[in-house]
């Protein structure tokens, strides 16, 4: 709460009910995919991973293109055709889910109140198993 409020000061009071983490929509790679299958007509798009708002935004501009068969500088974003590895299975992926968002939790606090403005090692350690 100490970041958010140094972010926004008019929360200064206020107390946070609910949080968000995403460990359902993120994919094993962290990375945003869009795909357009021209064959059968299947689109999909996601794996915003903290980007939701923008990304669903680009997203929704390179799909359009893709579909209207434009060649354009969104369909020739890295993103398009883009195919994560699968999770791992039931409870591992679930453990591990939980295991790296606490380390990033960890990574956060203490990046938090350091005051040197560098990535923590726990991070670094999390990107690495993460495949970030």
């Amino acid at each position: 709460m100490e970041k958010l409020q140094a972010m926004f000061p008019a929360v200064a009071g206020l107390s946070v009910q609910h949080t968000w983490s995403g460990v359902l929509g993120v994919p094993r790679d962290w990375c945003a995919a869009v795909n357009f299958d021209r064959r059968t007509g299947i689109a999909n798009a996601g794996g915003y991973v903290g980007h939701g708002l923008t990304g669903t935004n680009l997203a929704a501009r390179t799909l359009r293109d893709l579909i209207l068969g434009d060649d354009t500088e969104f369909t020739r974003l890295p993103w398009v055709g883009r195919h994560a590895r699968r999770w791992e299975v039931e409870p591992i992926r679930w453990i591990g889910a939980s295991a790296l968002y606490a380390a990033y939790r960890h990574a956060d606090r203490r990046e938090t109140h350091s005051p040197r403005p560098e990535t923590a090692i726990t991070a670094k350690i999390a990107d690495t198993i993460s495949g970030r």
